[in-house]
Order: C-alpha cells, then structure tokens, then sequence
C-alpha cells in the first residue's frame, strides 16, 4: 500500500528546489579564479592609468600546418576569452596562431577601483599585448561588444589588421541617438549587485536565443555568475556598471565609413540585442535591436564589406551552431 503524501511537504519540497540548485552552482574569485579556461591563461602586466595592471590571455599555436597567421579574439560584455573555446580549436586545427585575452576589467583580468574605460584605451592595451608577443599584424574577430572594440582597434591601428570579422557586435546602432535615456553609472552599479545566475540566463535567452536553451549553455551563465556570487562581487559589479558606461556613450557606427581593411559580418538573424532598451520608451526599444537591418546597414556603410547573414540564429552564433558558424568564418577568412 503506498503511502500518501501531505500536501504541505509537496509544497515545501517544490520550494526547495530553487535553493538546491543554487547552492550547486559555483563559485569563483574576482578574477574567475577556480573556473577551467581550454587552455592555459598567461599573464600581460603593464602599467597604465598610473597602477599595474594584468591582462590574463590564451596564445594557442596552430595544431595543424601553420598558415603564418594570428587571430586575436575579443570577447564581449557578458562573455569571456574561453567563451572561444570552439572557435579556438578550430582556427588552430586550420593553422592559425590563436590569442584570445580577457579585457581589464574582464574576467581573468585586473578590476580596477578606478579606470577610465574607453574602447581606446582597451585598444591600445590590446596593441601593447600583441607589441609584447612580437605580433606585427593579425586578423582581429570581435563578438557582441568585442566588436565595438575590434572596430576601435582597426579605426586606430589599422596597419596592425590584416582582416576584420565583427561576429553580431553591438553598436551598430547609436542608442542615445535612438531616444535610449542614459543612465547613472551609481544607477547601473546597483542593478549589477543584483545579478546572478537565473537574470543572466533570463536575459540571455531572451534576447541571444531567441527563447531557447540548451543546458550546454549553463556553462557560459555559471562563468559570469560565479564571480557575483564569490567574494569579489562588489568589484566585479562596478567594473561592469563602469564598462556599460562605455558602451553606451562610445559608439563606432559613425565612423564605420573609413574603415580601410577586409570586413566580414557574421550576422545572426534572431539577435535582439539593444543595451539600454529596458529604460527606454516602448516606441523607442520596439525599434532597437533589428539585427537583419542593422547588419546590412553596416555592410552598406563599410567600403570592403562581406554580409554573411545567419537567419535563424542569435547573438552568439559560434555557440549556438558551431558547426554552421565555423564553416562561414573559415571560408571568409580564406576568401578575405
């Protein structure tokens, strides 16, 4: 005879659910210390801003025939250097020289108190890095807001850029332009603290996967997640109110014309992504984030453009379809 069970513990079991799975996601260090990177992390110590700083990054040598070229990978706001795990294997399979760093102000990077943040500065941090590495020139693949960057870095240093790739990067829309209100850097700071694992998922399957999600995906929201919840969330959060402070006054889409160099665009069709579309008017952010338009509009304005568009994908399509993804980018950085 099997045995009934009280209503009242059903409930409080359901309840604890929740709980248990957050006491089984991980925690990690201010500087993603305790989470595994594909490869080794190195590490770039420099001075600037008048303090020493870090710049932890890959540099992973071809596992085929080298092809003599380098690749140098910028990740975006929400993401890390090891989110590039699947397009690190296969540019080395390819024979690629692979050098993915983590921005300061990133993940396995330095988090300083203060910094003035600005694509510029990241750029020429990135410059002194490949400078120390005896890099020359290198084809430079951006993603999300590692795209801004990537356009800022081949706008200031475009003898050093063989080849741009700009996979899905914000900003290819001016949001202040667009009616998007700013926001206090006080005010983004306090909306950081709140962060943890089901608002980063939330927010990315909303907007980067167009309502969908595969468990593989948890890998890459535990990564951001385990710092807020670890002992160095304070700094994490103010480092990243202060970089969303760039992104949303430092647009590149105005100066788009006078990039010199072969541009791929990689385009996911599903991409809804608009920073600042939460605090804007309903009639301003129904109009944000339109990733078809604004890929071709970007191609439109790039004099040595190649759009190559991902219908049915979203914001990250090197995680959401690697395969599909990888094929494209290999073949445009051998066309290109």
């Amino acid at each position: 005879m099997k045995r009934a069970i009280s209503p009242l513990l059903f409930v409080t079991g359901l309840a604890l659910i929740p709980a248990l799975h957050a006491q089984d996601q991980p925690t990690y260090g201010p500087h993603l210390e305790g989470f595994d990177y594909p490869h080794p992390i190195k590490r770039f110590e420099f001075s600037s801003q008048r303090q020493p700083l870090t710049m932890g990054y890959m540099d992973v040598a071809p596992s085929a025939k080298a092809n003599g070229r380098t690749v140098v990978l910028m990740h975006g706001k929400n993401f890390c250097a090891a989110t590039w795990e699947e397009s690190i294997a296969v540019l080395s399979q390819n024979g690629y020289r692979v050098i993915a760093p983590d921005q300061v102000g990133f993940c396995s990077s330095s988090k300083p108190e203060g910094y003035q943040f600005s694509f510029a500065q990241l750029a020429h941090n990135t410059r002194a890095l490949l400078n120390s590495l005896d890099v020359e020139q290198a084809t430079v693949i951006g993603h999300s807001m590692g795209g801004m960057l990537a356009s800022r870095f081949a706008l200031n240093y475009p003898e050093m850029v063989d080849q741009l790739v700009l996979v899905n990067p914000i900003g290819l829309e001016d949001w202040q332009e667009k009616g998007v209100p700013y926001a206090p850097i006080e005010d983004l700071y306090q909306s950081e603290l709140k962060t943890d694992f089901e608002k980063i998922k939330a927010y990315q399957q909303k907007f980067y996967y167009n309502g969908s999600w595969k468990p593989r995906y948890d890998r890459w929201v535990n990564m951001l997640a385990g710092m807020y919840a670890g002992e160095g969330k304070e700094i994490v959060a103010w480092n990243q109110a202060l970089t969303s402070d760039m992104v949303f006054t430092q647009p590149v889409i105005h100066e788009f014309d006078t990039l010199s160099m072969p541009t791929l665009l990689l385009i996911g069709g599903k991409d809804r992504t608009a920073p600042g579309a939460n605090r804007a008017p309903e009639e301003v952010a129904q109009r944000l984030g339109n990733y078809p338009e604004l890929g071709r509009n970007a191609a439109a304005m790039i004099p040595n453009a190649t759009l190559v568009p991902f219908p049915e994908l979203g914001h990250s399509p090197q995680v959401e379809a690697p395969e599909v993804f990888h094929k494209a980018l290999i073949r445009g950085l051998n066309e290109g």
